[in-house]
């Protein structure tokens, strides 16, 4: 769907009348600037018009589609246009099937049952519609992130991208003003986890697995480094060791499976996302049952340490950080002699 809706924005806005239908106002509002925008590049002085549905009478609509005295060319945005009138909606899927010159209408509709005659007329006469649906699903969610990113002249990889969609949740207006601001602030415009960690510090639910995954990766040094920025900003140890824990312990899992398996079946079995399969296989790489199971070991005698077992908190997970790092490094270099 996600491609859908970008692949419409990228077409050409300047057709006789758009149809943008959908609850998602972010998408709404920028298929109607997408047509503005294009007019006003066409023809500095075009006439842009901005009506509520409920507000436009037929005669209104007749002016507002009639020549411009002083633009060669008008925009009317109708809000809500499940608001119109009978006559009025039939004034405007005759415009569909005979548009004027020179004027391009936007047709703006929230979604729902409400004027859904309308819609079936309009479309049925061949409106250009443009879906502004929410966007829910994680991986679209991620890919509207990477979009972002893109848009703002940045880069991002996947891994980041999901790391931000965690943090921000999956409003889109949300992760838009996030994605433009990083891409904006980020070194050479390089969105990483850790600028993205840097921006949420406060946010315990990415800390925790910030620090996991780069131990897992056996990028130790980075994992330290997150591990006490995320102590530093009051992130309690038992959810890092709890972190690390479900981090390994779905390797292990991933590592069990067997072979030939689909993603989606391979999901549903640990208990994660599909996405969330492809960047376990990537961590698994390096690994063998050995060494996941001291690494397991080390990570239990770190929890029992914060649970009150030890002194030092840091200590004990900065010590199982090191033994993950080793573990993954002397076992990897073993399976590979």
């Amino acid at each position: 769907m996600l491609c859908f809706v970008m692949a419409a924005l990228s077409a050409d806005p300047l057709v006789p009348v758009t149809l943008v239908a959908g609850p998602e106002t972010l998408l709404a509002e920028r298929a109607v600037g997408a047509v503005v925008k294009a007019a006003r590049a066409a023809d500095a002085d075009a006439d842009v018009s901005v009506t509520a549905g409920s507000e436009l009478t037929p005669g209104g609509l007749a002016e507002h589609l009639s020549p411009s005295l002083f633009a060669t060319s008008r925009v009317l945005v109708v809000q809500d246009v499940q608001d119109v009138s009978d006559a009025v909606g039939e004034l405007l899927v005759a415009q569909v099937k005979a548009p004027a010159d020179g004027i391009h209408v936007v047709l703006v509709h929230p979604g729902g049952v409400k004027g859904k005659k309308l819609l079936t007329a309009l479309r049925k006469a061949g409106v250009h519609e443009v879906a502004a649906d929410r966007i829910t699903r994680p991986d679209d969610q991620v890919a509207f992130v990477r979009a972002e990113v893109r848009r703002a002249g940045g880069r991002i990889d996947e891994q980041a991208a999901r790391q931000l969609v965690d943090a921000v949740g999956g409003e889109l207006r949300g992760l838009a003003s996030a994605a433009a601001q990083l891409a904006s602030d980020a070194p050479d415009g390089v969105v990483s986890s850790s600028v993205i960690a840097m921006y949420f510090e406060g946010r315990a639910e990415v800390k925790g697995w910030v620090v996991a995954d780069r131990a897992v990766e056996g990028k130790t040094g980075e994992a330290v480094e997150q591990l006490r920025w995320a102590l530093e900003t009051g992130t309690d140890p038992v959810l890092i060791t709890g972190a690390l824990a479900t981090a390994l312990r779905s390797l292990a899992r991933l590592a069990g499976a067997p072979r030939g398996l689909r993603d989606a079946d391979v999901a549903r079995d640990l208990g994660v996302p599909p996405w969330k399969v492809r960047i376990l296989r990537g961590q698994l790489r390096g690994w063998t049952p050995a060494g996941l199971a001291h690494a397991i070991r080390a990570v239990a005698e770190a929890d029992l340490a914060v649970k009150g077992g030890g002194n030092d908190p840091t200590l004990a997970l900065t010590t199982a950080l090191v033994h993950i790092g080793s573990a993954r490094a002397e076992q990897g270099a073993a399976a590979r002699a």
